[in-house]
């Protein structure tokens, strides 16, 4: 892994650079507008910018309400991934909800996913239930994985 990481809280000005890797990570992108909100009116939210090099090239979002923490979304772009930066995110954002006075934290992976959940298994999340037809551009369950902080 290269040695130059660096991880910050997101601002207005890294949406677009979020928007790259959302766009480039998943089928259904949330758009600007979701991040601008999610930055300036959710009191809740928290968002993690992963930089390589000075380079954005990863973000996490959470939720933390009073003592639990949601995983909204975590990607890397595809051309860094496989290189353990997924793992070094992850781990910052559970740093951070602790921080933050989570207990537990929670997230929704896809059944398909298998990548990401064992990703998640080596930081202790377990399987939660599963949420049918969650995921809206193909009708896949979501697995809910949760952890104690």
């Amino acid at each position: 892994m290269v040695e130059n990481l660096m991880f910050r809280i997101m601002t207005l000005h890294d949406i677009d650079d979020v928007m790259q890797i959302e766009e480039a990570s998943f089928p259904n992108p949330w758009s600007k507008t979701a991040f601008y909100n999610e930055i300036v009116n959710n009191q809740f939210a928290t968002y993690l910018i992963l930089e390589v090099d000075g380079k954005p090239v990863g973000y996490c979002g959470l939720w933390v309400i009073i003592d639990e923490a949601h995983v909204t979304n975590i990607a890397i772009i595809p051309s860094y991934r496989g290189k353990k930066y997924g793992d070094a995110l992850m781990k910052k954002a559970m740093e951070q909800a602790r921080i933050m006075g989570a207990k537990t934290m929670t997230l929704e992976v896809r059944i398909s996913n298998e990548v990401a959940q064992r990703m998640y298994r080596k930081y202790g999340f377990e399987n939660g239930g599963i949420r049918r037809n969650y995921y809206t551009d193909n009708g896949e369950d979501a697995l809910v994985m949760w952890v104690n902080l």
